[in-house]
C-alpha cells in the first residue's frame, strides 16, 4: 500500500511541477484573497489582527478547493481515472498518495500566507509548536477530505460548483478547530490550544481512516 502511495504521490506532484498551477493560480489567488480581507478590515487595524487566523485559514480552505480539483481533473482526462481504477495499485494506496500530493501542495501555500499574514496584517507568529502541530494536523484533514470527496464528484458534470457545496460544511469544524488552536498560539485567545489540536487530530483521523476504507467503493462509482 504504501509503494502505490509513493507512486501516486509522485506522480501528481511531478504532473503539478510541469504544470505549475498551483504557483501560477492558487497561490496567486490566495494572496488576492488575503489581500482583499485585508481591505475589507483596514479601517479597524486591532480587529485585523483579532481576526487574523481565521482569515488564514478560510484562506487555506479556498486554496484547499482548488488544489483537490485539480488533483482529480488530471484524472478525469482521457479516462486516467478508469487506468487508475484498473490497476493493480491498492486503492488505500491510491487515496493516501492523492492526499499525500495535495498536502504537500497545501503546505506550500500556507508558507507563504503565513508570511502574507505577517506582511499584510502585521500579526506575530509565536508559539512555534502549536503552530506548525496545528497546521499539519489541519492540512491533513483537508487533504484527506478533499481527496474523499473529489473522488466521489469527479465524474459529475457540475463538480466544479457540488465539490465547494459538499466540501465545505464537512471542513467547517476543521477550519474552526484550527483557528482556535492559532488563537491560542498567537497569545489572541485564553482557551487550551493543545486541546484544539486533540479535536484536530480526531477530525483527520477519521477522515483518513474513512478515506483509506472507502475510496475503492468511490472510484468504482465514478
Amino acid at each position: 500500500m504504501w509503494r502505490d502511495a509513493a507512486l501516486v504521490a509522485g506522480k501528481d506532484l511531478r504532473v503539478e511541477g510541469r504544470a505549475k498551477v498551483a504557483v501560477n493560480q492558487v497561490a496567486p489567488y490566495a494572496l488576492v484573497v488575503l489581500l482583499l480581507f485585508g481591505f475589507a478590515f483596514d479601517q479597524d487595524r486591532p480587529l485585523l489582527v483579532q481576526a487574523a487566523p481565521g482569515l488564514f485559514w478560510m484562506a487555506v480552505l479556498f486554496s484547499g478547493l482548488l488544489a483537490v480539483q485539480r488533483s482529480f481533473s488530471i484524472e478525469s482526462a482521457d479516462g486516467a481515472i478508469d487506468a487508475l481504477r484498473l490497476s493493480r495499485l491498492e486503492p488505500a494506496g491510491i487515496f493516501i498518495g492523492k492526499v499525500v500530493a495535495v498536502a504537500a501542495q497545501l503546505v506550500v501555500l500556507e508558507a507563504l500566507l503565513a508570511f502574507g499574514v505577517v506582511v499584510l496584517f502585521q500579526s506575530r507568529l509565536g508559539g512555534a509548536g502549536l503552530l506548525v502541530a496545528s497546521t499539519l494536523v489541519s492540512t491533513a484533514g483537508v487533504a484527506a477530505a478533499g481527496v474523499a470527496y473529489g473522488a466521489l464528484c469527479v465524474g459529475l458534470r457540475a463538480r466544479e460548483t457540488l465539490l465547494p457545496l459538499l466540501l465545505s460544511p464537512v471542513l467547517a469544524p476543521v477550519v474552526l478547530a484550527a483557528t482556535e488552536a492559532w488563537r491560542a498560539a498567537l497569545g489572541l485567545s485564553r482557551g487550551d490550544g493543545w486541546r484544539w489540536l486533540g479535536i484536530l487530530a480526531c477530525f483527520a483521523a477519521i477522515y483518513l481512516a474513512g478515506g483509506a476504507i472507502g475510496f475503492g467503493a468511490l472510484i468504482e462509482e465514478t
